[in-house]
Formats: C-alpha cells, sequence, structure tokens
C-alpha cells in the first residue's frame, strides 16, 4: 500500500515495516485493516495540503494502537502520569486517544508533539488543531472502508477545505452522540464552538 514509503527523519525508532509488524500483534485483523487505510487516506491528505508525509504515516498507524488494550491498562496509566482524572468517567472511545498517545510515546518511542497530537485528538477534536491533526481527524472518519451516511460529503468537503470536513464531522459526532444518549466529552464541544459556527450552512 505505502510499502516504498522509507522512514528518514527519526521520528519513530524504527522502519514503517517493523511498525506494520508492531500493529499487527497489537491489533485484531479488522482494526489492522483500518489503519492501514487511515494511513494511506492520510498520505494523500497530506500531500494536497503540504503537510509532512512521513509523520502523517506515523500518526495514521498508530492512532489505534492502543484501541484494543484492556481498561486497566488505561486507568493505570491515567492514574501514574496524572493525567486529568476527568478521564476517569469516560471508556476506550476516549481513552485510546488521550491515553493511547502516551502509550505510543513509551512502547513506540515518538515524541514528536505534532504526531502524538495528532493520536490524541483523533476522536474529540480540539478547538487549535494543526493541519497534521485535522488530517488524522478526517482520514479517520473518511477512510475507504467507512460506510455511513454522512461519509460521502464528508469526503468531498474534506478534498475541498480540509477545515470544513473537520466542521462537518464535529456537527456530524455531535448529533450522533446526542441521538444516542452517549456522553460527550468537553473537548468535543470545545471543537465545535471553535470549528461549526465559521462554515454555516456549508456544512448542513
Amino acid at each position: 500500500m505505502n510499502d516504498e514509503l522509507i522512514y528518514q527523519e527519526h521520528l519513530i525508532p524504527m522502519t514503517r515495516q517493523e511498525l506494520i509488524e508492531h500493529l499487527r500483534a497489537a491489533l485484531r485483523d479488522k482494526r489492522f485493516e483500518h489503519v492501514l487505510r487511515v494511513e494511506k487516506t492520510a498520505i494523500e491528505l497530506a500531500k494536497q495540503y503540504g503537510v509532512d508525509v512521513e509523520a502523517a504515516s506515523i500518526a495514521g498507524l498508530c492512532h489505534d494502537y492502543a484501541k484494543q488494550r484492556a481498561d486497566e491498562d488505561f486507568i493505570k496509566v491515567i492514574k501514574a502520569k496524572k493525567l486529568d482524572s476527568d478521564l476517569l468517567n469516560y471508556g476506550n472511545a476516549i481513552w485510546h486517544g488521550f491515553v493511547g498517545a502516551e502509550m505510543v510515546k513509551d512502547e513506540l518511542g515518538v515524541h514528536d508533539e505534532d504526531i502524538l497530537n495528532a493520536i490524541r485528538f483523533h476522536t474529540t477534536g480540539a478547538a487549535y488543531m494543526t493541519k497534521l491533526a485535522q488530517i488524522i481527524y478526517m482520514a479517520d472518519y473518511i477512510e475507504p472502508g467507512r460506510d455511513f451516511p454522512a461519509v460521502k460529503k464528508a469526503r468531498k468537503l474534506t478534498r475541498q477545505d480540509l477545515g470544513a470536513g473537520v466542521a462537518y464531522q464535529t456537527k456530524h459526532t455531535l448529533l450522533y452522540l446526542i441521538k444516542n444518549n452517549a456522553p460527550i466529552h468537553p473537548q468535543t464541544l470545545a471543537t465545535f464552538n471553535a470549528w461549526v459556527p465559521q462554515y454555516g450552512k456549508e456544512i448542513d
């Protein structure tokens, strides 16, 4: 898929192939195939929007690194690193981003904060996101395996205007959470307030 990409920037202390093997061991097949598709989409968006391709590859591959870890693993890291105690009120959907970034740092040796923030924010978004963080947020949402009513428009908007894609995803995620009476992380609301009003009817 992106096998020709050779890591040269020392953003991670391993080759892409070694990272792939780590992920293959950490994830079930369906999730592993998802991260490969997210990487591919992230690289395409990085090339379009002038973002470092190697960073996009690493962030795309690592964004779900912790997705299938036990709850106890996340709780242990939250307490050991004295992360926001409010995280304990949530579950894997939130943890695998915020806490997963700490696992990527400690276990895979990634210390680039732009990459780590892209992993942290790929589910909730953030009021401020770099282009890389926006790309991973959107690549996870629009990768080719995704199939839901809003995805075609999300793909179109993202190719036209990355920020509009971010706003569109955020609005639809919030509507989905409300419809399903699911807890809403404060950062999702902050993302909504920062991104959605400026795009108006463009993202209806």
